[in-house]
C-alpha cells in the first residue's frame, strides 16, 4: 500500500469528526499519562503481593552480638530505651498468636472457634492483606481479639535498610487504624522463631522496633501447623511444659488451615481442664510492659493514609485480575487465530496446487493497470517497466499523475512505451486519482498498482485468472518487501508473508478479506462502479473499496502467485508513519460499513461474519496484545523468572512455527528467520504503539493528512540490475 498526499486536503473521516491537528500532543500525553498510572498500579500490586513461606526459617549461627542471657529471657521484648526487658507469659495462662492472616476463608474460622470456647487470641496480621480484608480486621477488634504487626509485606527484615523496614511497620499500623480505628504497640517479625534463636541481624532488627515504640513477640511454642502434621501434633507441639505460661504459635492464613481449626477445637478445651487460661499478649502482660498500656488513640492522618493504602492496593488488585482475565483471552484468541491459520492456510494452499485445480478458461481479456502517482520520480520507471513488460496479451498501462513537482510525469514520457500513457489530473489524493484512472481506463479489466511497486513478468497474466469465475469481483496480488537488506527491512518481510499473505488465504475461506492492497490488486471495473468507486471517506481507500465489494456481493480473492515486489519505509519513522495510517484507515473503513451488521443479504454476511472477525483480529487482539508481554517483563521483574521465561519462549515457538508454515507456503528461504526473536521484542512494541496511536486518534475524532514518504530506490535499482524491464 503506498503512502499519499493530496494538498490542500484533509480526509473526511465520516462519522469521526475532524478535530485540529494540534490534539496529537495531547493525545500522547494521555496515552503517556495512562502507561504511567498503570506501570504504578502494577508496582502496587507487585508489592502488596510479595511470596512468601511460613515462619518456619531457623536463625542463624552468628549470635556474637547477642547479650548473653537474652536466649534464657522471655518472649515478650521490650527494646525501648536503652534497657531491655524480658517478659515471659504467667504460669498457666497461653497466648494463642496466629501468623499471615488475615485470610477470608480462615481467619473466620479460627475466630468461630475461638468464639465457641470463649478465647480471645492475638493476630499478627500482615499488612497487604488488611488492605485486601479490612473487614475480617475489624470483626476481630469487634469479637475482643487483639491485632500485632507482622509487617506489610513479610519480608526477611533483616535483610532490608531501616527506612524500609520502618516503613513494614508503619504502612500496617495505618491500615489497622483504617480497618478497625486502633492501633497496636505489638509486632512480630517474618521468619522469626523463639528468643533462643535470635542472632545478630535479627537481634538488631528487634532493638531497632523498641527503639520505634514497639514490643516484639515470639513464640515458646510453635505448633508447626504449617506443615500440616496432623491434628495431633500440632496439638502436641503447641502444648507448653507443666504448669508453664506459653506464647503459642499457629497460622489463619497461608494455605489450607483444616488441620490448625481442627486442632484448636481440641486443643483449648483440653488446656481449660488442666487449668490453662487463655488470654491475649496484651491482657497478661499489660501491668509489667508499660508500652502495652500507652495510650495509642488513632490519628486522623493514619486513617487517612490507611485508606489510600487500602483503595491503592484494592485497585492494584482490580487491575492485575483484569490483565489476567485480558491475557486468558488474548492467550486464547492468539492460540484460535494459529489453529484457524494452520488448518484454513494449508487447506488453501493445497487446493490451489491440486492438479485438479483450475478458475477456469484462460483469462486473455485486455487490462488496464492504472498506477496512481504523486512525487515518485524515484520509483516511477522501474514500475512503469516492469508492468509494460508484462507477459499477458494485452496491457495498457496508465498513470495518473497528481500535480506531481518533481517531474514523474516527465520521466513516464521519456519510457516513450507504447502502451503506456500519462494522465495529469488535479492534485486530489490517491482515492480521486484512483476514479480518474477508473474513467479512463479503455478495459473492463483494471490493475491497481503503487508507483513504488515492480511486478514480476508474469505477475498481471496471473493476478487477472480468478476472473474466470463471474462471481469474482476482486483479486489480492501477492506483495513482498522488496528492500530488505536492513534489519527494519527484514522485520517487514516477515510480517508481509505471516501477517499479510498468510492471512489473505484464511480471510478468502472465511469470505471476509478486508483489503485488497493497492500495491497489487485486480478488479472488475463493473463492480468498482457498482460499489460506489474509491471514496475519500478513508484514509485506507482500498480497505473500504474492498469492503463495499463484500457488500455488493462479489467474492474477493487472493491469487498468491501474483508477486509484487514494493518498497518498505526504511527507518522507524517513515513505517510509524505509514503503518498510523493504515491502521487509522482501517478503523474509519469499519467505521463507514458498521451498518452492514444490521442489513441483509450479501452485505448482511459480511457484516455479521466479516466486521466481527476482523474487527477481533486486526483491532482487539493487536490492541491487547501486549499483555502478554507486559506480564513477560512483570513475570521477570516479581515473579518466577523461570516460568514466566518458559512461557514466552512457548509463545515464540507458536510464532516461529507460524513463520515456517507462511514462508513454506511462500516458497521464502527461512533464512531471515533469524530476527524473529527481535522482531517480537522491539517491531512488535512498535506496531502495538502505532495502534494505540491510532485507536486514540479514532476515539478522540482527530484528523490525518496523506502523507508522502521518502523512497530510496532500492526496489528501482534491483530491477534495473536485474535487467527484467
Amino acid at each position: 500500500m503506498a503512502v499519499w498526499r493530496g494538498r490542500r486536503r484533509v480526509a473526511d473521516t465520516g462519522a469521526l469528526v475532524v478535530k485540529p491537528r494540534r490534539r496529537g500532543r495531547g493525545r500522547w500525553a494521555a496515552v503517556f499519562a495512562v502507561t504511567f498510572v498503570l506501570l504504578n498500579v502494577l508496582a502496587i500490586g507487585a508489592y502488596a503481593s510479595s511470596r512468601f513461606t511460613p515462619d518456619n526459617v531457623e536463625g542463624g549461627t552468628d549470635a556474637a552480638r547477642v547479650p548473653a542471657g537474652v536466649q534464657e529471657g522471655g518472649t515478650i521484648v521490650d527494646a525501648a530505651g536503652s534497657r531491655v526487658t524480658f517478659h515471659r507469659m504467667p504460669a498457666r495462662t497461653i497466648a494463642l498468636t496466629f501468623d499471615d492472616g488475615p485470610d477470608p476463608v480462615w481467619t473466620p474460622q479460627v475466630a468461630q472457634v475461638l468464639a465457641k470456647h470463649g478465647v480471645a487470641a492475638t493476630f499478627f496480621v500482615v499488612g497487604a492483606q488488611v488492605s485486601r480484608h479490612p473487614d475480617v480486621v475489624h470483626d476481630l477488634v469487634r469479637h475482643g481479639h487483639e491485632v500485632g504487626i507482622h509487617t506489610f509485606t513479610h519480608p526477611q527484615m533483616t535483610k532490608l535498610p531501616a527506612w524500609r523496614r520502618r516503613l513494614e511497620y508503619v504502612q500496617t499500623q495505618d491500615v489497622i487504624v483504617y480497618a478497625a480505628r486502633v492501633t497496636t504497640p505489638l509486632v512480630r517479625l517474618p521468619y522469626s522463631s523463639g528468643v533462643d534463636a535470635l542472632d545478630d541481624a535479627t537481634w538488631s532488627a528487634t532493638r531497632q522496633a523498641g527503639q520505634w515504640g514497639f514490643v516484639s513477640v515470639f513464640n515458646d511454642a510453635d505448633s508447626r501447623d504449617w506443615a500440616r502434621p496432623g491434628v495431633a501434633a500440632i496439638v502436641r507441639n503447641a502444648t507448653p511444659g507443666p504448669g508453664e505460661g506459653a506464647v503459642v504459635l499457629m497460622h489463619d492464613a497461608g494455605g489450607d488451615r483444616t488441620q490448625t481449626v481442627a486442632a484448636l477445637d481440641r486443643f483449648i478445651p483440653e488446656m481449660k481442664e488442666r487449668g490453662y487460661l487463655f488470654t491475649t499478649v496484651s491482657g497478661a502482660l499489660s501491668r509489667s510492659v508499660p508500652a502495652l498500656r500507652a495510650d495509642r488513640d488513632a490519628g486522623r492522618d493514619q486513617v487517612v493514609r490507611g485508606a489510600m493504602l487500602v483503595w491503592s492496593v484494592k485497585l492494584a488488585d482490580g487491575t492485575v485480575f483484569a490483565l489476567w482475565a485480558t491475557l486468558l483471552v488474548v492467550g486464547a484468541l492468539t492460540l484460535l487465530r494459529t489453529l484457524m491459520l494452520f488448518t484454513f492456510a494449508i487447506r488453501h494452499a493445497r487446493r490451489r496446487r491440486s492438479a485438479s485445480w483450475s478458475w477456469g478458461p484462460p483469462v486473455t481479456d485486455p487490462v488496464t493497470v492504472i498506477v496512481p502517482a504523486y512525487n515518485e520520480r524515484t520509483t516511477i520507471a522501474a514500475a512503469v517497466r516492469s508492468l509494460a513488460a508484462g507477459t499477458h496479451p494485452a496491457i495498457e498501462v496508465l498513470v495518473i499523475d497528481d500535480e506531481s513537482g518533481d517531474g514523474t510525469a516527465e520521466e513516464v514520457e521519456r519510457l516513450r512505451l507504447p502502451n503506456v500513457r500519462v494522465v495529469r489530473v488535479p492534485g486530489g489524493g490517491k482515492a480521486a486519482a484512483l476514479n480518474a484512472g477508473l474513467a479512463l481506463a479503455s478495459h473492463d479489466l483494471v490493475v491497481m498498482v503503487d508507483a513504488d511497486t515492480v511486478v514480476d513478468p508474469d505477475a498481471i497474466h496471473r493476478l487477472v485468472q480468478p476472473f474466470a469465475d463471474p462471481k469474482v469481483g476482486a483479486v489480492a496480488g501477492n506483495v513482498k518487501v522488496g528492500n530488505r537488506s536492513t534489519l527494519i527491512g527484514r522485520w517487514q518481510h516477515i510480517e508481509y508473508v505471516i501477517g499479510f499473505n498468510l492471512d489473505r488465504r484464511l480471510y478468502e475461506t472465511l469470505d471476509c478479506m478486508p483489503t485488497v492492497p493497492g500495491a497489487l490488486g485486480a478488479f472488475r471495473k463493473g463492480a468498482v462502479r457498482a460499489a460506489g468507486g474509491l471514496s475519500r471517506s478513508t484514509l485506507a481507500e482500498d480497505t473500504d473499496l474492498t469492503m463495499a465489494l463484500h457488500r455488493t456481493g462479489w467474492r474477493v480473492v487472493y491469487q498468491e502467485t501474483a508477486i509484487a515486489r514494493t518498497e518498505a519505509p526504511s527507518t522507524l519513522r517513515q513505517l510509524w508513519r505509514q503503518r498510523y495510517r493504515w491502521s487509522y484507515g482501517t478503523m474509519q473503513a469499519m467505521w463507514r460499513h458498521r451498518h452492514a451488521v444490521l442489513e441483509r443479504g450479501p452485505s448482511g454476511r459480511f457484516g455479521r461474519r466479516g466486521l466481527p472477525f476482523v474487527a477481533l483480529f486486526t483491532v482487539v487482539l493487536p490492541l491487547c496484545a501486549p499483555v502478554l508481554d507486559l506480564f513477560a517483563v512483570y513475570g521477570l521483574v516479581f515473579l518466577d523468572r523461570t516460568e514466566t521465561l518458559f512461557a514466552w519462549l512457548v509463545m515464540l515457538l507458536v510464532q516461529l512455527a507460524t513463520a515456517v508454515l507462511a514462508f513454506r507456503l511462500d516458497h521464502e528461504p527461512l533464512r531471515p528467520l533469524w530476527a524473529l526473536p527481535l522482531q517480537q521484542l522491539v517491531y512488535r512494541q512498535i506496531m502495538y504503539l502505532v495502534l494505540v496511536h491510532s485507536a486514540a486518534t479514532a476515539l478522540s475524532g482527530g484528523a490525518m493528512k496523506w502523507q508522502k514518504l521518502r523512497r530510496t530506490g532500492e526496489v528501482a535499482a534491483q530491477h534495473a540490475a536485474a535487467g527484467t524491464g
